[in-house]
């Protein structure tokens, strides 16, 4: 990736510059700034494709705003436009004078934790790659030392603040919501391991970047941390530790080697989320309970896993298809990277799920111990070897998943 003369590189902890500079002159934004790109040496940002030369405001190309339309659009930036906070900075909510069209302001906060970097890899990352479950930058501003980001806006808010964070006017998610969000979640994970070339990793996977649309459709959002995969004979990219507290694989933590097995990991952890409804982690509780992954895997052994659900759902769910999303989550937080599943097997897997909904009459009908009337080719629910057990689940999953994607496949 090359060095953007708009943009520019601000000196500090977070990069050291490597672009090109003509001899005794200095980079100035033009006065509409667009995307020219040169050529620059950096280990961090390798493989990148080069953007465009032109404006990128062509057809389905980020527009580029002025600082004075996105303050107009949000209010001067005022509090009460404030919708969420993160490492990038603020995020406003705001009006398009042009369009009327309802957008989300993210504007970088000098001080924050991210910075120009991270600024123009979410700027290219979400330029290059679409996807329904992926977030849509709509454009940016870029005018002197202003960095802002426009996207469209997500009117459910987080998948966090839906289950942490419930106002008196909310109600808690329902089992078939929140499998559905995971199902959408695990898709646009799998576009950027799979439908991306080369193959993304987005390093900061978690509940707080998973936003809802209509219909609580999820999309991940805030790319600054992702990556390129690694290319040739490499296995992985070494890489300084990103993250957040209770997401982070526990092989990237110890040598900052990342892979996609690093996401899956993250995954894991947004699914125990969504079923258990306890924070990633709860700094609140007791050492043995802060971090989920840890307070969760002594349940893999007990027969009544309905303890580990949410309370908030009180007791609407199917036993059988908990049990279920329960061993996948756990295959996808093993601590040993090559145990877990890819981003396919997972999405197969949980698709199941979300082809059996809950039927709260139905179940009332089903036999809560067996698995026979559920659908299930498993005949017997007395808890094997564990290891194996959880492996058999997923393959019985993935099963599922082909074979009812294949009864679907000629109606279409």
């Amino acid at each position: 990736m090359g060095y953007c003369p708009c943009f520019g590189w601000r000196k500090g902890k977070k990069l050291k510059s490597g672009e090109k500079k003509e001899p005794g002159k200095k980079p100035k934004p033009p006065v509409s700034p667009g995307i020219a790109l040169g050529t620059k040496s950096s280990a961090a940002l390798r493989q990148e494709p080069s953007a465009p030369k032109e404006e990128p405001n062509a057809g389905n190309r980020a527009q580029t705003f002025t600082y004075r339309q996105l303050a107009k659009a949000t209010k001067n930036f005022r509090s009460e436009s404030m919708i969420g906070q993160g490492g990038f900075g603020a995020v406003y909510k705001g009006i398009l004078e042009s369009s009327g069209q309802v957008v989300a302001v993210k504007k970088l906060d000098k001080t924050g934790l991210q910075g120009e970097k991270e600024f123009l890899v979410e700027f290219l990352m979400l330029s290059l790659l679409h996807h329904p479950n992926l977030v849509n930058l709509i454009g940016y501003c870029a005018e002197g030392d202003q960095r802002l980001l426009v996207y469209e806006y997500m009117p459910q808010g987080s998948l966090e603040d839906h289950l942490h964070y419930l106002t008196s006017d909310q109600k808690p998610l329902d089992w078939n919501t929140r499998m559905k969000i995971a199902v959408g979640a695990a898709q646009g994970l799998e576009y950027l391991h799979r439908g991306a070339s080369p193959p993304v990793i987005y390093r900061d996977l978690k509940s707080s970047n998973i936003l809802l649309g209509e219909g609580f459709i999820p999309k991940l959002s805030d790319f600054g941390f992702a990556k390129f995969g690694p290319s040739g004979d490499k296995s992985y990219v070494s890489t300084r530790v990103m993250g957040t507290h209770g997401y982070c694989a526990p092989e990237y933590l110890a040598s900052g080697k990342l892979t996609t097995k690093s996401d899956i990991f993250s995954f894991g952890v947004v699914l125990l989320e969504l079923i258990t409804g306890r924070k990633a982690f709860d700094e609140s509780r007791g050492r043995e309970e802060r971090f989920l992954v840890d307070w969760v895997r002594p349940f893999k052994d007990e027969m009544n896993i309905t303890n580990l659900a949410d309370p908030l759902l009180r007791g609407h769910f199917s036993k059988p298809t908990l049990k279920k999303a329960l061993e996948v989550a756990l295959m996808c937080i093993e601590e040993n990277a090559n145990s877990r599943p890819s981003i396919c097997d997972v999405v197969l897997a949980l698709d199941y799920f979300n082809t059996h909904p809950y039927d709260s009459n139905e179940a009332k009908r089903d036999n809560p111990e067996g698995l026979e009337n559920n659908g299930s080719p498993n005949k017997t629910t007395r808890m094997l070897d564990v290891d194996s057990e959880r492996e058999r689940a997923v393959a019985e999953a993935k099963m599922w998943g082909e074979s009812w994607r294949g009864k679907k496949g000629p109606v279409g």
